[in-house]
């Protein structure tokens, strides 16, 4: 079986308080993305073990870990005892803020669910995803949402129009860790999410672009220079709808215009990684 395990981009990071735990509360509007990787998941004989596998060298152990966890938690959850071969094809840029550790452990669960026909209720789905990760219940429902608290509170938001993305990622990637440590040094102001929200429901671009924000982007940008550069190129390129995704280091930008996304993709920075992409219309496997 073959799920797919979309990216996502952050259109508004309101980093709130810090808990008793390390993690902060965060107000987020996060929209899912075409582009995705794969996840190949089998069955084994149950004398086998759990196998992740990927055909990125470059994987860090992070993302085969949160796989690994993802079954584990299922396991514990649902009481089976099932094993499985599970194969990541990467197309998502690593260490870049679009969501690709979270999103392969949220493909994990929907491929476990498919193969072992469990019974479920989305309370008890959303309690082991938030376990597994913070971004995890977000990528298992896949539909653009306000995200709050630790990532378990999602409420959908109605997006009239799938906007075309071109993500620029430098060669640098970032530890959200480290951002975040970054971050606890400077201080921000929560904001509104409202226009952003009003923005996407009715399909205004400009009003997106003039509400968008990141509580984490000069905090990255403090550790990879790189990002503000990015921004420059494609603000000069005339897109008005440009932010870090995230904790960094990928730079987007939202267009109704293909072609013009297009256009400035081929006037990248040698070395960076350019995809050209647009937001996931539908919610389907």
């Amino acid at each position: 079986m073959i799920i797919k395990a979309h990216a996502k981009l952050n259109l508004a990071i309101n980093v709130l308080d810090k808990q008793d735990d390390g993690f902060h509360k965060l107000d987020m509007v996060m929209v899912p993305l075409d582009l995705h990787d794969s996840i190949e998941i089998t069955k084994v004989p149950k004398s086998f073990d759990t196998l992740v596998t990927c055909d990125d060298f470059d994987l860090v152990n992070g993302e085969y870990n949160l796989c690994s966890i993802a079954v584990n938690k299922m396991r514990a959850f649902y009481k089976f005892e099932d094993k499985f071969r599970i194969h990541i094809h990467k197309r998502i840029p690593m260490s870049a803020g679009l969501g690709g550790g979270s999103s392969n452990a949220a493909a994990v669960v929907r491929g476990i669910i498919l193969l072992l026909k469990l019974r479920t209720n989305e309370a008890d789905i959303i309690d082991v995803c938030r376990s597994i990760g913070s971004d995890v219940p977000f990528f298992f429902k896949e539909m653009p949402c306000r995200v709050q608290g630790t990532g378990e509170v999602l409420t959908p938001i109605n997006v009239k129009r799938p906007f075309y993305a071109l993500i620029v990622k430098p060669q640098t990637g970032l530890s959200t860790k480290e951002v975040f440590n970054r971050f606890d040094d400077s201080k921000s102001k929560a904001k509104s999410l409202a226009p952003i929200i009003q923005a996407l429901e009715n399909g205004d671009i400009s009003m997106l672009a003039q509400h968008m924000f990141n509580d984490l982007e000069p905090a990255a940008i403090s550790l990879c220079p790189e990002i503000s550069l990015i921004k420059r190129t494609l603000l000069e390129e005339g897109l008005e709808a440009v932010m870090m995704t995230g904790s960094g280091s990928a730079v987007f930008a939202l267009s109704e215009d293909f072609d013009k996304l297009e256009k400035a993709a081929k006037h990248q920075l040698k070395g960076h990684k350019v995809l050209l992409t647009k937001l996931k219309e539908n919610t389907s496997l």
